[in-house]
C-alpha cells in the first residue's frame, strides 16, 4: 500500500506519476497578499483622477463667481482636463516601455503634484488653465499605467479583483473631492476653491514614496531581458511556486525566449521589446489584434458616452435642475453620489472573478438604460411643471444614485479590467493608451458641451440621449465581447479573432482543454497501473 502512495517515474519521459486522487480539482489557493499590496499601491494613483473630477464639480461654482465666468468658460475649465490627459496617455505607453511601469507611476504623481499647486495658486483664468493642463498630463499617465501594472502583477485567479482597484480608487478620489467641496465651502469664495484644488497635491507625495517600494512588473523585466529578476518577482506575486513557473514560461514564450533558458540576463529581439507596435496595432494587425483593439476602444468609448462624467462633473447642476436650490443641499446630494459609487465599486471587486466580466457588464448596462430613461422622465416632468413636485425630485435623486450604483458594479471597473488584460504583451501599453485616448476624447467632448447641450435639447433630453447610447452599447457588448475570466494574459489571443463567432471559438477551446486533461489522466492511470 505504501508503494502505491509514492510517486513513481514513468518509462517514457522520466516524469513523476501519481494516483488518480492527484488529478482531483485542486484546492483554491489563498489570495497572494504581496500581489494585493502591490495592486493597491499602484491603483492609488487613480485617486488623482477621481479627486480632480469630484472636486471640480463643486469648485467650479465658486470659480465662476470669483472670476465672473460664463457657462462656456466653465465648460472649458471642467472638460479640457480630459483632453489634456490625452497627452499623458499617449506618452505613457512609450514611457512605461522605456523606464518601466513603476517609475512611470512615480512620474505621474510628480506631474499631478505640480498641476495641483499651480491650480491652487492661480490668480486668473489663464493661470488656472495652465494648472489644468499640467494636472491633465499627470492624470493621463495615471489612467494608462495603473491598470497595466496591476494586470501584469495579478495572478489569473484574482486578476479581476485586483485589476478593478484603479476604478475603486477613482471612486474614492471622487468621494474625497466631494467631501473637500463641502468642507471648504464655508471659507471665503476666493480661498475656498483654491484649497479645494490645491489640496490634491498632498496625496501625490505619499503615493510617489510608497510606490518606490514596489517591484517592477515581471513582464516588463522580461521584455528588457532581465529574466532572473522577473523570476524572483513572480515567485513573490504568484499564488504558488508552480504558478510562478507557468507564468514565467508563458511570458518567455510571448517574448520569444526559449522555455529552457534560465539565464539571469538574456537578449530580447527588438520585435518583442516594442519595436513596430503601432504597425502591428493599426497598419497590419492580425484578426485577433483587430478584434481586441475594437473591443478595448469600444468599451472605453461607451463608458464615457453613456454619461458618467456628465453626472460626476455636473451633479450640482443636475440637482439644481431637479429642484434642489441651496448650495449646501446640492453639495450634500453630490456627496451621496460619491458614497454610492464607492460602495458599489467595492461590491463589484468581489464579483468580477466569481460571476465573470460579461454577465456583470451586460447587467450593469441594462440597469444604466433603465435609470437614465427614468431620470430623463423625471427631469422632463419637472421642467414642464410650475409647481414643486416632491415625488419627481425624489425620483430624479433616486435615479442618479441608481445610475452610479449600476455603473460602478459593472461598466466602471470592467472597462479597466477588460482593456488591460486582453492585449498581447508587446502591444499592451500602447493598446491601453488607445483605449484611454478614446475615453478621454469622449469625456472631454461631453464635459465641454453638457451645459450647452441641455440648453439646446433640455436636461431631460440629454439623459434620454445617454439612455439611447447605452442601449447601443448593450448590443455591441453582447455580440462582440467574450468572457475572459480565469484565462492567463498570454491565452487571450486564442479567444479573440473570430469577432461575432467568438462563441464557437470558445466552445472549441474548452473542448480541446477537456480532451487534453482527459488524455493526461488516462496516461497517468495507464502508467501507474503498468508499474503496479
Amino acid at each position: 500500500m505504501a508503494d502505491h502512495q509514492k510517486p513513481e517515474k514513468d518509462g517514457f519521459s522520466g516524469r513523476t506519476t501519481n494516483d488518480i486522487a492527484d488529478f482531483d480539482p485542486p484546492h483554491k489557493p489563498k489570495r497572494n497578499k504581496f500581489a494585493l499590496a502591490c495592486s493597491l499601491l499602484a491603483s492609488m494613483i487613480s485617486i488623482l483622477l477621481g479627486y480632480d473630477g469630484g472636486v471640480i464639480s463643486g469648485a467650479s461654482i465658486y470659480i465662476k463667481d470669483d472670476f465672473k465666468l460664463s457657462d462656456v468658460k466653465v465648460e472649458i475649465l471642467v472638460g479640457t482636463l480630459s483632453l489634456y490627459s490625452l497627452v499623458g496617455a499617449a506618452a505613457a505607453g512609450r514611457t512605461s516601455d522605456w523606464i518601466g511601469r513603476k517609475l512611470t507611476i512615480v512620474f505621474a504623481s510628480g506631474i499631478f503634484f505640480a498641476g495641483a499647486l499651480l491650480m491652487g495658486f492661480s490668480t486668473n483664468y489663464a493661470f488656472l488653465m495652465v494648472g489644468r493642463f499640467v494636472a491633465g498630463i499627470g492624470v493621463g499617465y495615471a489612467l494608462m499605467i495603473a491598470p497595466v501594472y496591476t494586470a501584469e502583477v495579478a495572478p489569473a485567479s484574482s486578476r479581476g479583483f485586483l485589476s478593478s482597484f484603479p476604478e475603486v480608487f477613482i471612486n474614492v478620489g471622487i468621494l474625497i473631492g466631494y467631501i473637500s467641496n463641502y468642507a471648504f465651502s464655508k471659507l471665503p469664495t476666493h480661498l475656498g476653491w483654491r484649497f479645494m484644488l490645491g489640496i490634491g497635491a498632498v496625496p501625490s507625495i505619499f503615493l510617489a514614496i510608497g510606490i518606490l517600494v514596489m517591484p517592477e512588473s515581471p513582464r516588463w523585466l522580461v521584455m528588457q531581458g532581465r529574466l532572473g529578476e522577473a523570476k524572483r518577482v513572480l515567485e513573490k506575486i504568484s499564488d504558488s511556486f508552480k504558478e510562478s513557473q507557468q507564468r514565467l514560461n508563458d511570458i518567455k514564450q510571448a517574448a520569444g525566449i526559449p522555455e529552457e533558458c534560465d539565464d539571469e540576463i538574456v537578449e530580447v529581439s527588438k520585435d518583442h521589446r516594442g519595436e513596430g507596435v503601432w504597425r502591428d496595432l493599426l497598419l497590419r494587425p492580425t484578426p485577433s489584434v483587430r478584434h481586441i483593439l475594437i473591443t478595448a476602444v469600444g468599451i472605453h468609448f461607451f463608458q464615457q458616452a453613456s454619461g458618467i462624467d456628465a453626472v460626476v462633473l455636473y451633479s450640482p447642476r443636475i440637482f439644481e435642475k431637479a429642484g434642489i436650490t441651496k448650495d449646501a443641499d446640492k453639495l450634500l446630494a453630490t456627496m451621496a453620489v460619491g458614497f454610492t459609487k464607492t460602495l458599489f465599486i467595492l461590491v463589484a471587486t468581489f464579483l468580477l472573478d466569481k460571476i465573470g466580466r460579461r454577465k456583470l457588464l451586460l447587467s450593469s448596462v441594462g440597469g444604466m438604460i433603465v435609470s437614465l430613461a427614468l431620470l430623463g422622465v423625471g427631469l422632463t416632468i419637472i421642467d414642464h411643471s410650475d409647481k414643486k413636485l416632491v415625488w419627481a425630485i425624489t425620483l430624479c435623486l433616486t435615479m442618479v444614485l441608481a445610475y452610479v450604483a449600476v455603473f460602478s458594479i459593472g461598466m466602471g471597473p470592467i472597462t479597466w479590467v477588460y482593456s488591460s488584460e486582453i492585449f498581447p504583451l508587446r502591444l499592451r501599453a500602447q493598446g491601453c493608451s488607445m483605449g484611454i485616448a478614446a475615453s478621454r476624447v469622449t469625456s472631454g467632448v461631453l464635459s465641454m458641451t453638457f451645459l450647452s447641450l441641455y440648453k439646446a435639447i433640455t436636461i431631460g433630453g440629454v439623459f434620454f440621449l445617454f439612455a439611447g447610447i447605452a442601449s447601443v452599447s448593450f448590443v455591441f457588448f453582447y455580440t462582440l465581447y467574450p468572457e475572459t475570466r480565469g484565462r492567463t494574459l498570454e491565452e487571450m489571443e486564442e479567444v479573440f479573432g473570430t469577432f461575432f463567432n467568438w462563441r464557437t471559438t470558445m466552445r472549441e477551446l474548452e473542448k480541446n482543454k477537456v480532451e487534453k486533461k482527459q488524455g493526461q489522466i488516462q496516461m497517468g492511470t495507464t502508467t501507474t497501473t503498468s508499474k503496479n
